[in-house]
């Protein structure tokens, strides 16, 4: 079997995997990074998701997620035949969706990730790995000593390393390596956070996964798809806390559950704002170009009416698992059906039958994306384990701001978001204060070198809601991967780095000084509280 080695190896390629790929390139190290699918970049590119991002984010970030959002419109402004005024806009928003200040293709975000990593690969030291998934690992006491992978092109391989990071959507390794962890919801008594479940734990009861679709729109055209295999099933399926049947227009807003009507149209579909779902995750804005070169938007959908509560993806077998991802993708298709078939229309009648599956874009056949848009994963239990406590506002009841962290290795703001879930329960939707990024969540309480880059560290079910997003997955993978090499240079593990003061002052000063990673919000954005969702302050 052939082996691979380097001093870190990154299962898993989404944002925070290529962070810690690039944080430890940076400081001299050699890397292995695989993915699953066959593009890099996972909830901003296989996954299609536009960044949920904070209103501060020009200087709320990191300097190499700041030129991650700068190459995405470079690819705009170099590639495509934009306005003057889209030319001129610093801040070019390519699909002009209301969810985010850069929604776009999935494909510019792949070129800004590739366009990062592009100078890496001739110094000989980083090695990409895609279409590769891990399937066993190999330990000895509390360390991880190998990780065997296999892929269509290269087989089964071996790949061993002196740190290795789980950045995998769904904290893979954890379960593979025996790593100590935790799965869906806590209970009070675990936790003392006053969302959390009231009675015993649920482990089952994970927030819902979404097969996200792109389509155009070509009113003079058919585009109707075969009729989904499940499409019986769903066409009339209605969860007991949800106002209307699954496949509609209305869905509960997620802070108050009333009903919320969210009509596919409303008025123009090329306009720059409009209080319906087109323009809600819009990736692709027509307007933006010279007039008669595309014949439509493209509009992602990622709506609360494609989210799959069948059942979860962890704890379960392999089988059971295969079938909610089919479920999954079969509510997706059913919605769209119906949406080409059967949905109400702004205009009278029923049927958007120019509804087309955006394929091309998406990297596949039928629009759907390659990989299910995953919410939550495997938590390793950590030194430090992040809760509502430490940055909710009505769990901070007479306290202004969040937690604050001496060990911060950088900073977030996200509304405490969670999706209705396989218990099957409604959205939990928190008000929140911008937070930090504590060293300790991010270093399991047993095993010496294994590190979280994902959606996989010191979480609550709940404070995993705000601490799964781009930006901050993006922070997190950033500071993990430079942990990893600063310490191979230092000859000490996380923990002792977490422990000693001056050790973990210098990894925070090569953070700040190297990467320009923030560890602290100014006190006017630290005492702002989140009170809306997609970067809206109130």
């Amino acid at each position: 079997m052939k082996e691979l080695g380097s001093d870190l190896v990154i299962i898993g390629g989404g944002l925070g995997g290529v962070a810690a790929a690039l944080s430890a390139l940076k400081l001299g190290r050699s890397v292995i990074l695989t993915e699953e699918f066959k593009w890099l970049g996972g909830q901003l590119t296989t996954q299609a998701v536009p960044p949920d991002e904070n209103p501060w984010i020009e200087t709320g970030s990191t300097a190499s997620y700041r030129a991650l959002r700068r190459l995405i419109r470079e690819y705009y402004r170099d590639f495509y035949p934009l306005t003057q005024e889209a030319l001129n806009d610093p801040l070019l928003n390519p699909g002009l969706g209301n969810v985010s200040p850069l929604c776009a293709e999935p494909r510019a975000g792949l070129a800004a990730i590739e366009a990062l990593l592009a100078p890496w690969f001739a110094t000989g030291r980083l090695t990409v790995l895609l279409n590769t998934k891990p399937i066993a690992v190999e330990t000895d006491g509390n360390r991880f000593r190998a990780i065997t992978v296999t892929s269509a092109e290269h087989g089964d391989m071996v790949l061993t390393g002196r740190y290795f990071v789980d950045a995998t959507e769904l904290g893979d390794l954890l379960e593979l390596g025996g790593v100590e962890h935790v799965i869906g919801a806590e209970s009070q008594a675990d936790t003392g956070e006053p969302n959390a479940l009231p009675g015993p734990a649920d482990p089952m009861d994970q927030q819902a996964v979404s097969w996200c679709f792109a389509m155009s729109y070509h009113p003079d055209e058919d585009h109707t798809i075969a009729r989904p295999r499940d499409y019986d099933d769903w066409h009339d399926f209605k969860l007991d806390f949800w106002p209307d049947r699954q496949l509609s227009f209305i869905g509960p807003n997620p802070v108050t559950l009333e009903a919320d009507e969210r009509p596919l149209f409303v008025g123009d579909s090329d306009s720059r704002f409009a209080p319906d779902n087109w323009h809600y995750r819009r990736i692709f804005a027509r307007r933006n170009h010279l007039a008669g070169r595309y014949p439509s938007d493209i509009c992602l959908v990622n709506w609360p009416q494609i989210d799959y509560c069948g059942g979860p993806l962890v704890g379960v077998s392999p089988a059971e698992a295969k079938k909610h991802l089919e479920g999954a993708r079969q509510l997706s298709l059913s919605m769209l059906y119906w949406m080409q078939t059967e949905a109400p229309r702004h205009d009278g009648g029923y049927g958007y039958r120019g509804l087309k599956p955006a394929g091309a874009v998406m990297g596949t056949l039928d629009g759907l994306t390659i990989a299910p848009y995953i919410r939550e994963s495997r938590r390793i239990k950590a030194l430090f384990t992040i809760t509502e406590n430490h940055v909710g506002i009505d769990a901070r009841k007479g306290m202004t701001g969040a937690e604050q962290f001496e060990d911060s290795v950088g900073v977030g703001s996200y509304r405490i978001d969670l999706h209705p879930s396989t218990a099957p329960r409604n959205y939990v939707d928190i008000a929140n204060w911008p937070f930090q990024i504590p060293l300790g969540s991010l270093i399991p309480t047993r095993v010496e070198n294994l590190l979280p880059a994902c959606k996989n560290i010191g979480t609550t079910h709940l404070t995993n809601g705000c601490y799964r997003l781009h930006p901050v997955e993006w922070n997190i993978g950033e500071s993990v991967g430079a942990l990893a090499a600063f310490c191979l240079d230092r000859a000490v593990s996380p923990r002792g780095i977490h422990e000693t003061k001056a050790l973990r002052s210098a990894f925070q000063t090569l953070l700040t000084e190297t990467f320009d990673v923030p560890l602290a919000w100014p006190k006017e954005v630290r005492e702002t509280p989140r009170l809306e969702l997609f970067g809206r302050v109130e």
